[in-house]
């Protein structure tokens, strides 16, 4: 069962650092350029993924083409795709060894949430983090590194 209490999510949110954001947009227009400002803005890493615009930035960020070519450990993806299109980076987000998935606002997957589980991740879905961090009292993320 994806997260629903607000204990875990605060948990979750919480103890995550890094995120991949999949679907990003170099669009202020869009919903995932500004939540990902405020997640930067709280203090998480963001990693914007999009494979129309890999090798570009985002709020200062390298855009990559898609999971598997970040390199490094992703502790959330935070999935920004229409419903049907989140199985495939729920999958990704499972090959890349990330610790949970996020499926933004609308975005409802139930058998992509169940792989996710079935692997070992926490799931989210039909929510945002950028909403959730103000109402649950999540505190700015400290850097670790000092």
């Amino acid at each position: 069962m994806p997260l629903n209490a607000d204990a875990d999510i605060k948990a979750l949110l919480e103890e995550t650092r890094t995120i991949a954001l999949v679907g990003a947009s170099d669009r202020p227009d869009r919903p995932s350029y500004g939540v990902m400002r405020t997640l930067q803005a709280h203090g998480y890493r963001v990693i914007p993924v999009n494979p129309q615009i890999p090798g570009e930035h985002i709020h200062g960020e390298y855009v990559f083409g898609d999971l598997e070519q970040i390199g490094e450990p992703i502790d959330m993806v935070d999935i920004f795709r229409r419903s049907e299109a989140a199985g495939e980076a729920v999958d990704a987000a499972i090959a890349a060894g990330a610790k949970s998935v996020w499926m933004q606002l609308g975005v409802v997957n139930p058998a992509a949430a169940a792989r996710a589980e079935a692997a070992g991740l926490k799931v989210v879905m039909d929510r945002c983090p950028a909403m959730d961090i103000p109402r649950l009292g999540v505190a700015p993320i400290a850097d670790d590194n000092g």
